[in-house]
């Protein structure tokens, strides 16, 4: 789709690869300016490098005095921001347990990323929003903050978390102008998800067919796809959704096959 997005800037976490750079090479063939948001320094420079109207900065999502900075240099730059898309998110590559055994360190890590960091830089890119009176917020979740899933107690906690938090935003922001919206995306092909199903030497590429059989389409989506949705919710004629959860998911929790 086009979305006329000229003179709007858009600040993206996490966007050194994946969704993240598939989203801001999407937005900014519309028009946008994009801020590149990434813990990867050089990830992001390369990134911003690749767009016609872009800024990298550096920052952890956990960190407020990184947040405000990022926020500072964008405003800067570019003396707004416009959308806000909270993409950044971890998940366990290897520790994949039952709670029981599901270590302190790595649940507070995810958390503290995936929840945590949308709060963090939330609150700081909300500053200038609120002063203009309007303004976007995306919040990148997951289809297993929908449906509970096994081994991976941490990641749904904080996805689950975080569609309720949209929900909340956007019931407080609203009368500001601000409109808040989640996308759950399901199996997506990123580098990570290669590592652990869709590689030759993918951790759990044994269980993969069984996996895409609770997917009606068949396959992980594309990471283009995601920032296609991603785009629908940033686009003006998008004007009266908020609070709203949009799976981009195959149709995976759709319902049962069988």
């Amino acid at each position: 789709m086009r979305a006329d997005l000229s003179g709007q800037v858009v600040f993206i976490t996490g966007a050194a690869g994946g969704i993240g750079r598939a989203t801001a090479h999407r937005l900014a063939a519309n028009g946008a300016s994009i801020v590149v948001a990434d813990i990867d320094a050089d990830g992001a420079g390369r990134v911003a490098a690749e767009l016609p109207s872009a800024l990298a900065v550096s920052m952890d999502v956990r960190r407020a005095e990184d947040a405000k900075r990022a926020v500072d240099a964008t405003l800067e730059k570019f003396g707004r921001i416009d959308v806000l898309i909270n993409n950044a998110g971890v998940n366990s590559m290897k520790e994949r347990v039952n709670i029981d055994k599901f270590s302190e360190d790595e649940w507070r890590r995810i958390v503290g990323i995936d929840l945590d960091g949308l709060y963090v830089v939330s609150h700081a890119a909300l500053q200038p929003m609120v002063a203009h009176g309007h303004g976007r917020i995306v919040n990148i979740a997951s289809v297993i903050g929908v449906a509970g899933f096994r081994l991976q107690s941490a990641f749904s906690a904080a996805k689950a978390g975080m569609i309720h938090l949209t929900r909340s935003m956007a019931l407080e922001l609203g009368p500001k102008g601000i409109l808040v919206n989640s996308l759950a995306p399901g199996s997506v092909l990123t580098e990570g998800t290669k590592q652990l199903f869709y590689g030759d030497d993918g951790t759990f590429r044994a269980q993969m067919a069984g996996f895409m059989s609770h997917i009606p389409l068949g396959r992980p989506a594309h990471v283009e796809e995601i920032a296609e949705g991603i785009l629908f919710l940033c686009a003006p004629e998008n004007s009266y959704m908020t609070g709203h959860l949009m799976m981009v998911d195959g149709g995976w929790t759709a319902g049962f096959m069988f």
